[in-house]
């Protein structure tokens, strides 16, 4: 297990972090995103679809679940799941997370079905410290997912 904080100061900074990130996610990467509401979740996913080459609008899926996003050339997808109006952690298992294989997966409120987590993922704990400044803890699970950490180089944020 490896991990590491940072300090992102602006909504700028948020989505610059969470397009580090997005430039180096693969098929296999889950990548779960803790953090009480208007933490910025939502800011660092939409940072994540920028850096992942989204061609589709990151929006939060906190009312339909799940968001599919696609980007060119490739048919690659990345899901993004909310799982804050999942009643239990067995709602999980009715909305076919099986089926979420061609593409990396982002899980906010991942607490909510951490029975289901892939052992291997990286956790993203997002702290609001006053009205612009957060602190991001990011921890990886896995070598696949130390090495994702390794590649996401947060310098000069």
């Amino acid at each position: 297990m490896k991990s590491l904080q940072l300090l992102s100061h602006t909504i700028e900074q948020t989505l610059e972090l969470g397009s580090r990130l997005g430039q180096n996610l693969s098929q296999n990467h889950c990548i779960c995103i803790s953090g009480e509401l208007g933490a910025g979740k939502t800011t660092f996913v939409r940072g994540v679809g920028q850096g992942w080459q989204s061609i589709d609008r990151i929006t939060s899926p906190t009312y339909t679940i799940i968001n599919v996003y696609r980007r060119q050339p490739d048919t690659q997808t990345l899901y993004h799941l909310d799982a804050y109006r999942l009643e239990s952690p067995h709602d999980f298992e009715t909305i076919g997370y099986e089926d979420l294989t061609n593409g990396p997966i982002i899980i906010e409120w991942p607490e909510r079905i951490e029975e289901f987590l892939p052992t291997e993922r990286l956790l993203i704990t997002i702290d609001y410290l006053d009205e612009t400044q957060r602190l991001l803890t990011v921890t990886a699970y896995g070598s696949h997912h130390e090495a994702l950490l390794d590649t996401f180089n947060p310098k000069g944020i």
